[in-house]
């Protein structure tokens, strides 16, 4: 078996929980990819690394070693979308040798439960697909039904996701040569006070949008709204992100793939929710 492949997976094991206590004790799924690398200052060019599918290679990783923690009653996995210290993970920490201990360990249960599955390709499921048990349920479905529609009707359904989110006067304006510009719509802030948001829809897939994208779309808000939002199905440069938030000008808000599919599920819309009994494998360990 390839250390190399099993360097990719395990090494995330300790920074998580260190994570996971920065945040106090708990966090959302991104929010502690986003503690690691900056408690670890990982380089763009590891964050950028993508799956086949276009997904995040680290977050994939990350979230693979999550699913190993909750096994070994690090984590809690009660709360869905949220992942939680129990009171082992508060107090125990996890070396890269005591990792490869826990991974060995739940390597040989997976393998008697997919008779078919050698170590190594395990390893392949680590690195190239999502954790068996996933914060959104609908994603791969969803996504891959978004990606599919027309550049029309992807506008026209981000418009109707943005007034069952609570904005109004919401207008497509299909107009080209306007900088990017989709449409437009009002949010209330207060009872008081409304802002103007511009937005922008892109059905990207593998290749994230750009920070000179972003600086485009500011350059076309200019004058028209101080509030902008860029969609995609796709995911954001980290150079894009820091352009999106900079200092000194007009805020972008960046709404990816997995925030989109969130944004779909949490209003339902276009999806139907479904309760889904998952085993417990840990439980079931001291009778192995």
């Amino acid at each position: 078996m390839s250390k190399r492949k099993q360097a990719d997976f395990l090494k995330w094991f300790g920074p998580l929980l260190h994570a996971l206590r920065d945040l106090g004790g708990s966090g959302k799924p991104r929010e502690v990819s986003e503690k690691i690398a900056q408690n670890l200052k990982l380089s763009d060019s590891i964050l950028e690394q993508t799956l086949k599918s276009g997904e995040s290679k680290f977050h994939n990783q990350v979230a693979w070693a999550r699913q190993y923690l909750v096994w070994e009653k690090f984590l809690d996995d009660s709360q869905r979308g949220t992942w939680l210290l129990t009171k082992k993970g508060w107090e125990n920490d996890v070396s890269e040798s005591d990792s490869r201990l826990i991974f060995q360990k739940w390597v040989k249960i997976y393998q008697e439960r997919r008779k078919s599955k050698s170590t190594t390709d395990i390893i392949d499921d680590v690195n190239e697909i999502e954790p068996e048990i996933i914060e959104q349920d609908y994603t791969p479905t969803l996504l891959e039904i978004l990606k599919k529609l027309s550049p029309k009707g992807f506008e026209q359904i981000c418009g109707l996701l943005l007034r069952k989110s609570g904005f109004e006067q919401v207008t497509i304006t299909g107009r080209s040569n306007d900088g990017g510009i989709d449409g437009v719509g009002i949010i209330a802030l207060n009872a008081f006070v409304t802002n103007r948001v511009l937005f922008q829809c892109k059905r990207y897939s593998t290749t994230p949008v750009s920070s000179s994208h972003l600086r485009d779309f500011r350059g076309a808000m200019s004058g028209r709204a101080e509030k902008g939002i860029v969609i995609t199905t796709g995911r954001f440069s980290e150079e894009a992100k820091r352009e999106a938030s900079r200092d000194g000008v007009g805020n972008i808000e960046l709404v990816d793939g997995e925030k989109l599919v969130e944004l779909f599920q949490k209003i339902e819309l276009g999806v139907k929710p479904q309760i889904v009994y998952e085993v417990d494998y840990s439980f079931f360990e001291p009778y192995l």
